[in-house]
């Protein structure tokens, strides 16, 4: 490892591109992502045939669910393999003499890149982004041949759905040889006494022969007005500041010149803020507020891992909507997509390097290549990131076995493996008191010490699952905030336990909801699995939306905001999770095959608790009442649906979420049936109602005036499909999305809340269905086709423009409904 170091120190380190905060010119980085030819080697040896398709790329997501595939339920049951990619390319011979280099964001996993049959390396980590030099191998006129290998056969590898292939972008940069190296700028804003902000800026230039050059160097606001410049300091007089409700950003222009002529001019995007945590709390730009963030893997539901960035946008415009003000890159390097959204919509970010380090989790996982790759892969990561806004702390790892002394899951299985990680062990495996560091205490230091070096900006934190001081990450004294995932129990101790120590959740909750699906009675408590060496199962394979079911290491949504509330000093919380995921569906093993700890489902329908968060955190008016009104003969037993049932004295629990308001008064069929109001340690409402079908009525009121009504109506029998596009107008770039709700109805227009029916797309015109989906963890529907069934009344199907202008027309259809369509525009 130290001599590839060397190697790329001398190049000033050949890093992965980010795609948006870091832009050479605009005439030489240009995407290559579109007619790549590809073929699937399959785990048992076969080759499918040789297909042409568009970057980036996940092939398993378009595969079958099996129990029998070695990825597992806990990786999403989906097929792995080996993925061969060719590009060709042709290089202008009046280009000789440029510098070429192929950026590649992220490929899972094992990827082997070759030039013209020159083997440039191998990248293991399968979220790392990486870069080659192809310049010396080029042929200038002619045909260039881009071969990749893209190997993950070796499973199982991950405690969740990875994803196959060149699942993000990859870039070709032109430069001049005199060039600003790639993320080649570190940007740091410094607030100065007079109230001005300072720019303190490194540049690295990579000038092969030493030629002299001038570098300048200017800041442009949002408008691209120049509000500063080398000649005064690069000081910024009364700035915008950046912060969740203002994200302000600022483009740093960095030129090259030579005799004149311009060489490279090279933009980095930053904003101006400060902030800082400390054991009395989060402050940013001088307001004290917490993080109300989530974790979030990097799947996009029915869309797999290939990156898109509307499809992360609209993920996070759904979470800003409820509140949320934070991410969580779990558990390794994000897309730089995601870090650019980021920026642009506020999210205060903790970026994350490893689920694993030396000791591994899974059979086959990044700890077998940990050793070699680590620093390696860290650096690529932080000096890829460290001009975004976003980002608050960096995370060196995620639950890694070396809290313990010698705690080892090869063992187990993989789902045993992930429930054991969150219970605790004896005082025997952690660390003593004897003032000497253990090995995994010191590897702490050291990677805390690595990335301090690369950014002495930020603050260093784990999510770590012992909260005893004991724990040798802790015990190491390199973090700089302590990060609890879990353990709720345990932070009133905190500040004992950690004297002077900035704390915050790392990880929250793990609260268990099925959308659509309520267990009678909601004051019943389900702790699933009992413990994780206990097999589980419920017939139901559901898990109630009451906000009443968790993990038993984990709690319910509301006791970590009432807690939060209680402990203004705790900087912040980052729930498991914002939306459910591919893989990893505790408590249940096949044929579940996705989470079920979303506020958010798989297919993007929000659950209920998602309301609770909307109530909670934000100044729009809510009233938010469930469960439908289907239940008794009318709630119709679906295929794939566990239909919610009366309680044994045939009642219903009718709870409410709301804010702005002192109460809330519940009618059914004209009837009252009280007035409820949130108490300090409760911040929902529940009526226990006897049932009858008709009509429930929810009115909030203010000192005694209504702010909002809320009407549910028992629903007739399915009649009609009703179909709601996020947007009507899209762009005609071949990667842009509409998301399409689709509904079972009445033929009153009420949706039918039990409705599992077959529906039927067909498309005409400029887009093509790119996925379909509709939220159950259960389904074995496939992903990438033209029929869905819905769930709980619900399902989805994801529209891509395909490149051309003009207008497409979806169709759905079904045995004994009423028919629609809806048609979308690129302009």
């Amino acid at each position: 490892m130290k001599k590839i170091l060397t190697i790329l120190s001398a190049a000033l380190f050949v890093l992965g591109v980010n795609a948006a905060s870091n832009v050479y010119g605009d005439a030489g980085k240009t995407l290559l992502t579109d007619n790549w030819s590809f073929t699937l080697q399959k785990m048992d040896g076969t080759k499918c045939a040789t297909e042409t398709i568009n970057l980036p790329h996940d092939w398993a997501i378009k595969g079958d669910f099996d129990q029998s595939n070695p990825s597992g339920t806990g990786g999403g049951a989906l097929p792995g393999g080996i993925g061969w990619y060719e590009k060709h390319i042709t290089v202008d011979k009046a280009d000789k003499g440029k510098n070429f280099r192929i950026t590649f964001d992220g490929s899972y996993m094992n990827t082997t890149v070759w030039i013209n049959g020159k083997e440039l390396g191998t990248r293991p980590y399968g979220y790392a982004s990486f870069t080659y030099d192809i310049t010396p191998y080029l042929k200038y006129g002619k045909d260039n041949v881009i071969k990749v290998k893209v190997d993950n056969s070796d499973q199982p590898n991950s405690r969740w759905y990875s994803g196959c292939g060149i699942f993000r972008n990859v870039w070709l940069t032109k430069t001049n040889a005199v060039h600003v190296a790639q993320n080649g700028t570190f940007v740091r804003t410094v607030k100065q006494s007079d109230g001005t902000w300072k720019v303190d800026l490194d540049v690295d230039i990579i000038n092969p022969k030493g030629v002299a050059v001038v570098v300048e160097n200017a800041i442009l606001d949002a408008k691209g007005d120049t509000v500063a410049k080398d000649d005064n300091g690069l000081v910024v007089t009364k700035p915008m500041l950046w912060g969740p409700k203002n994200p302000e950003l600022y483009t740093l222009v960095t030129t090259v010149v030579q005799n004149g002529n311009v060489l490279d001019k090279y933009t980095t995007r930053f904003g101006f803020r400060e902030f800082s945590f400390t054991d009395k709390g989060f402050t940013l730009n001088g307001e004290k507020m917490q993080i109300q963030g989530v974790c979030n893997h990097h799947d996009l539901g029915c869309l797999g891992a290939a990156i898109n960035r509307r499809a992360i946008e609209r993920q996070l415009q759904m979470l800003k909507d409820a509140g949320i003000n934070g991410i969580r890159c779990s558990h390794n390097p994000p897309s730089p997509e995601l870090l650019d959204l980021c920026d642009e919509m506020g999210f205060l970010v903790m970026d994350e390097s490893f689920d694993m380090w030396r000791k591994k989790k899974t059979a086959n996982d990044y700890a077998k290549h940990f050793n070699e790759w680590h620093e390696q892969d860290l650096l690529d990561l932080v000096v890829r990131d460290r001009n975004h806004p976003s980002i608050m702390m960096w995370s060196i790892g995620n639950e890694v076995l070396e809290q313990w002394t010698d705690i080892n899951a090869d063992t187990l299985s993989l789902e045993e493996a992930n429930r054991i990680l969150n219970f605790g062990h004896s005082a025997d495996n952690l660390a003593g008191d004897s003032g000497e560091m253990s090995v995994n205490s010191l590897l702490t230091k050291k990677l805390a010490d690595f990335v301090h070096v690369l950014d002495n900006t930020r603050p260093i934190t784990a999510g770590c699952n012992e909260p005893a001081p004991g724990n040798h990450l802790f015990k190491s004294g390199a973090l700089d905030i302590i990060g609890y995932n879990y353990h709720n129990q345990n932070i009133p101790d905190v500040q004992k336990n950690f004297p002077g120590k900035p704390f915050i959740i790392t990880e929250s909750n793990s609260a268990l909801m099925t959308r659509g699906y309520y267990r009678q009675n909601s004051d019943s408590a389900y702790i699933w699995p009992v413990r994780w060496d206990i097999p589980f199962a419920d017939p139901s394979f559901s898990c109630s939306s009451y906000e009443n079911c968790h993990v038993p290491w984990g709690s319910t949504n509301e006791e970590t905001l009432l807690l939060m509330r209680k402990y203004p000093w705790i900087c912040g919380q980052y729930v498991w999770t914002g939306f459910d995921y591919i893989g990893e569906p505790t408590p249940y093993g096949w044929p579940a095959r996705s989470s079920y700890f979303g506020i958010i489902d798989l297919a993007g329908f929000p659950k209920d608790v998602y309301y609770l968060y909307q109530a909670e955190l934000t100044d729009k008016t809510v009233l938010h009442v469930f469960p439908h009104w289907n239940f008794g003969a009318e709630a119709h037993a679906g295929d794939g649906i566990a239909p919610s049932l009366l309680g044994e004295d045939g009642c219903v629990d009718v709870w409410a979420y709301y804010n702005n308001a002192d109460e809330v008064e519940l009618y059914l069929n004209g009837k009252s049936q009280g007035i409820r109001r949130k108490t300090a340690d409760k911040l929902h409402t529940v009526w226990r109602v006897k049932y009858e079908s008709g009509e429930l009525v929810a009115v909030s009121r203010k000192n005694g005036h209504m702010v909002a009504s809320q009407r549910i109506v028992t629903a007739g029998e399915p009649a009609q499909i009703r179909l709601t596009p996020d947007r009507e107008v899209i762009t005609a770039d071949g990667k842009d999305l509409s998301f399409v709700t689709v509904e079972i109805l009445d033929k009153d227009g009420n949706l039918c809340p039990n409705a599992s029916n077959l529906v039927n797309f067909s498309i005409e015109g400029n887009a093509f269905i790119a996925g379909v989906d509709n939220g159950s963890p259960i389904s074995l529907e496939r992903f990438a086709d033209s029929k869905r069934k819905a769930f709980y009344g619900k399902c989805l199907v994801v529209l891509q423009n395909n490149g051309t202008a003009g207008k497409a027309t979806l169709t759905a259809t079904s045995n004994g409904l009423q028919s629609a369509a809806t048609t979308i525009v690129a302009p």
